[in-house]
């Protein structure tokens, strides 16, 4: 396939799913107007159901902005080849600035996507400082501030820097050195930095931005204790988050395995629940764990990767993807991004499937939880996070089916047979 067609291939895809999502956003906005769900009557009052669609809306909107302006921005990039026209400069740069060519590999490479990642990351932050301290602030969910949020970026920047860069380095060593059969060897790589993640992430990159407290002595965490034994649920790691320091928002979620599995419950959650609410939440989450559901979604997600690897080692030399991009000769870095492009379809469908399973394995946890605690108790819990978080209760069901890991409340209560 020569460079213009596959130029032109990338726009059309760029261009479709633009417009596959405008249209499901505007199906899913509409749908905001829709009365009340009966099961969740019983705790909204018209102004807390009205008050959660104008929140939808407001960050809808937003979010369309955004759309729009990306949208845009990838159109001017693509069409005028300033992608290649950026990686170009950056290699003739660092060429004159050395005369070692394995150094100016590494270096044009890592400087390129560092660009890359800074240029893209001040231009979202606009619409994240908006949405932080407009929409949520007005909405009374924000509790973070300008300093917070500036040291929040500026974490992010280093782990990126430092991680990103390592990941991308190693990468490009691999390319280097074995040539198309590069994707075998870091598949094997990659698959155990994400085991390594999983089992750590609680304990090495949580903590930078948020304070874990174990789970001190009283009531809940008796009742909690008494439920794991009953159960066969040995967790000794409970740790209470201070999400309160970002949002009023509660979430509650479990990490790891064996002896290095975590759950983590929000303060706000801790704050805004009963203990027999909060038992029924673990209990999901320990739904997830007796299902086998965090190991196989990990599984999965590696086996999606070494498939990734595999079609990207067949684009990876390809010199028609660099110069679709703007480049006068075959980048590897180029190849990347355009690979990302190209097949930006196949990461949907399996994205869609991955929402499937995903959604399936919340009905299991929903049930394991119905069944070793109260079905009655998570729905309250499900009820209230949802009127707390403003949750949207009547999303398209074509938005849901692309783009929901978790079925909508709603769908949750009516499997556990919660009518009202």
């Amino acid at each position: 396939m020569d460079a213009i067609t596959i130029k032109y291939l990338i726009i059309g895809i760029l261009v479709f799913d633009f417009v596959v999502e405008r249209i499901l956003d505007y199906l899913n906005i509409n749908n905001l107007n829709a009365p009340l769900p009966a099961n969740v009557a019983g705790v909204y009052e018209t102004a807390e159901y009205e008050k959660s669609q104008a929140y939808q809306k407001e960050k809808e909107k937003i979010e369309q902005i955004e759309s729009f302006f990306q949208f845009g921005l990838y159109l001017v990039l693509l069409t005028q080849g300033y992608l290649g026209g950026l990686y170009d400069v950056v290699t003739a740069h660092i060429n004159q600035s050395t005369s070692l060519s394995s150094i100016s590999f590494y270096a044009s490479n890592l400087i390129f996507f560092g660009i890359l990642f800074i240029a893209s990351d001040l231009l979202s932050t606009p619409f994240s400082y908006y949405n932080t301290f407009i929409v949520e602030e007005k909405f009374g969910f924000n509790k973070s501030t300008i300093k917070l949020f500036i040291t929040d970026k500026l974490k992010g920047y280093v782990l990126a820097i430092i991680i990103g860069g390592l990941v991308i380095s190693l990468l490009l060593f691999l390319i280097q050195q074995l040539d198309t059969s590069f994707w075998w060897i870091f598949w094997i790589i990659i698959s155990a930095l994400i085991v390594c993640m999983n089992m750590f992430y609680t304990s090495l990159l949580l903590p930078l931005f948020n304070k874990l407290t174990p789970l001190g002595e009283g009531e809940l965490k008796d009742a909690i204790q008494t439920y794991c034994r009953k159960e066969n649920f040995p967790v000794d790691n409970i740790y209470i988050m201070d999400g309160s320091k970002r949002s009023n928002k509660a979430n509650a979620f479990f990490s790891g395995f064996g002896k290095k599995k975590k759950i983590v419950l929000f303060d706000t959650l801790v704050d805004q629940h009963s203990i027999p609410e909060l038992i029924a939440i673990l209990a999901h989450e320990a739904g997830h764990f007796k299902k086998k559901h965090i190991i196989q979604m990990m599984v999965l997600s590696v086996f999606q990767i070494g498939v990734y690897l595999f079609l990207l080692s067949l684009l990876i030399k390809n010199e028609n993807l660099s110069i679709a991009l703007g480049a006068t000769g075959n980048s590897i870095a180029l190849n990347l991004i355009g690979f990302g492009l190209l097949f930006s379809p196949v990461s949907s469908v399996t994205g869609i499937l991955v929402n499937l399973l995903s959604r399936k394995n919340e009905y299991e946890a929903d049930a394991f939880a119905a069944q070793t605690s109260s079905a009655a108790d998570l729905g309250v819990a499900l009820k209230n996070l949802s009127k707390k978080n403003l949750s949207n209760l009547t999303p398209h069901p074509a938005y849901v089916f692309l783009h929901y890991s978790h079925p909508p409340v709603t769908q949750r209560l009516d499997a556990m047979g919660i009518h009202n």
